[in-house]
């Protein structure tokens, strides 16, 4: 059993419950935000009628400590078409924080901490237990690979989702979880 501090966000009862047994995928993201705190402000932010907000379901801090901000429950947004099946989990890590979409800052180039790495197996291996039809993992570069414009020159198309990115770890992750790695 892994510890996981339960931190739920404020509007956490405005969405939708389901049961365990609809969740089938994990989807890794990483935060691209300085820290945790930055990330907890940014999902507490109410975006839609409901009340809800945009976040993961877990978030995983660089030391490897686990916070639990949404129940796997409960469908949080955090990936374009596949929240209701879905469980999202947040790596901090700067990714391409701050100009998210400028042309020139394409590149992710923090590492994942081994702390953060072992900590995230531990957070599968106990969701496989939790969630019995659990099978699939991707990263939400695999889901979301929709373009946008760049900020900086609208006649360049970068990626609107970049992460877990390059670095992440992903042969040190899928071997370990017993999850296969789909992709869109």
């Amino acid at each position: 059993m892994c510890a996981i501090a339960d931190q739920p966000l404020p509007y956490v009862d405005c969405l939708p419950e389901r049961p365990a047994g609809a969740v089938t995928l994990a989807v890794i993201h990483c935060t691209e935000l300085p820290d945790l705190a930055t990330a907890r402000e940014y999902g507490e932010k109410v975006l839609y009628e409901s009340g809800a907000g945009n976040s993961g379901h877990y978030y995983i801090d660089r030391d490897g400590r686990i916070a639990c901000y949404v129940p796997g429950t409960r469908i949080a947004h955090h990936v374009r078409g596949r929240n209701a099946d879905s469980i999202g989990i947040e790596l901090v890590n700067l990714g391409r924080y701050p100009d998210w979409f400028a042309a020139g800052n394409q590149t992710m180039g923090e590492p994942y901490p081994p702390a953060q790495v072992e900590a995230l197996r531990r957070l599968l291996a106990q969701l496989r237990k939790d969630f019995p039809n659990l099978r699939a993992v991707a990263g939400h570069e695999d889901l979301d690979t929709a373009r946008v414009p760049a900020s900086d020159d609208p006649l360049v198309m970068v990626p609107r989702k970049l992460d877990p990115g390059p670095l992440f770890p992903w042969d040190a992750i899928v071997p370990a979880c017993g999850l296969e790695r789909i992709r869109a």
